[in-house]
């Protein structure tokens, strides 16, 4: 019997939103190991302009293909597991996600309003978004910490996330081949 899998359009946006992640969590650990300042210092003021504007746009991206991760998952729910796993790591699994989807939505639309908090406009590959926020330095402060919190929890969720994928990879239990693109 064939090993039920996510339809390709889900496996496909997985694995784009993982990458996407993984950029994200890279130039997010420059911004707190330098910070802006440092890294203009370090590599100019347009490097800096240029990563802080892909680093918006990319977590913009992030949202949009959350939701419509989301949006599939409803309409095709996750193929059974052949064989099936015990209830325990079912529940682990499943927690595991719902708190990945819960993550990535809290981290992207609160940085969307930290910025825009900030007095900075919202930009997605240079189209500038205005949203109707009053500007609130103080607000922008505390979500740029929540942010950065909310980035090292996912880091700790995705380096779990790859350590069960790989762990059940090595254990060729089909759980891999149900999210595997080929």
């Amino acid at each position: 019997m064939a090993q039920p899998r996510y339809t390709f359009t889900q496996r496909l946006l997985h694995w784009l939103v993982a990458l996407l992640v993984f950029g994200l969590l890279c130039s997010g650990t420059l911004f707190w190991l330098l910070g802006s300042e440092g890294i203009a210092n370090l590599f100019g003021e347009d490097f800096a302009a240029t990563l802080v504007t892909i680093h918006k746009s990319v977590g913009a991206t992030v949202l949009l293909l959350t939701l419509v991760r989301l949006v599939l998952r409803r309409r095709s729910p996750a193929p059974a597991y052949e064989p099936p796993l015990g209830k325990g790591e079912q529940f682990v699994g499943g927690a595991l996600h719902v708190l990945l989807y819960i993550g990535l939505l809290a981290i992207t639309i609160g940085a969307a309003v930290a910025v825009v908090s900030a007095g900075h406009p919202l930009e997605f590959f240079g189209l500038s978004i205005e949203l109707p926020l009053a500007e609130n330095p103080e607000l922008a402060k505390m979500l740029f910490g929540y942010h950065g919190l909310g980035a090292l929890a996912i880091f700790v969720l995705v380096v779990i996330h790859t350590a069960a994928g790989l762990k059940h990879w090595r254990l060729k239990d089909g759980v891999m081949t149900r999210i595997s693109l080929p």
